[in-house]
């Protein structure tokens, strides 16, 4: 008997558990919605009339989300602890975290994603403003 193949109640039980996963989904509302996800799909070049698949990739979409917010969050609490050491004398009253673009960016660097935002620049400075709101 070959090693390298699995035996059949293996693949069996794969099957069976495949099939469980599947059936749930039917039930299942992801937090983001179907209709985005097939966008994106189809944006990508593929299509899919199976609504358990959109919904298999809204929750993996769903737990990478996740897990990126997770290590953002870990990148802020660093950040502020890093401040704290740094200024003995005034410590800080306020808990309260504020995700950076520099705490996301950390953090989708480790999925090896690198991300980069825009820089503004203006002409002068009253672009962008009302006119009306302008003196003169």
């Amino acid at each position: 008997m070959n090693q390298n193949t699995p035996s059949s109640e293996g693949r069996h039980e794969d099957d069976s558990a495949l099939s469980d996963v599947l059936a749930s989904l039917m039930d299942y509302i992801p937090t983001i919605p179907d209709e985005l996800v097939e966008h994106y799909v189809a944006k990508s070049g593929f299509q899919c009339p199976d609504v358990r698949l959109i919904r298999l990739v809204a929750v993996a979409t769903q737990k990478f989300i996740s897990e990126v917010a997770t290590d953002a969050l870990q990148q802020c609490k660093a950040r502020q602890a890093a401040a704290v050491k740094d200024k003995r004398e005034k410590q800080q009253k306020d808990k309260s975290l504020i995700l950076t673009m520099e705490d996301l960016s950390k953090a989708l660097r480790e999925y090896g994603m690198n991300m980069k935002h825009q820089e503004y620049f203006t002409d002068s400075p009253s672009t962008g403003m009302d006119p009306t709101s302008m003196k003169e």
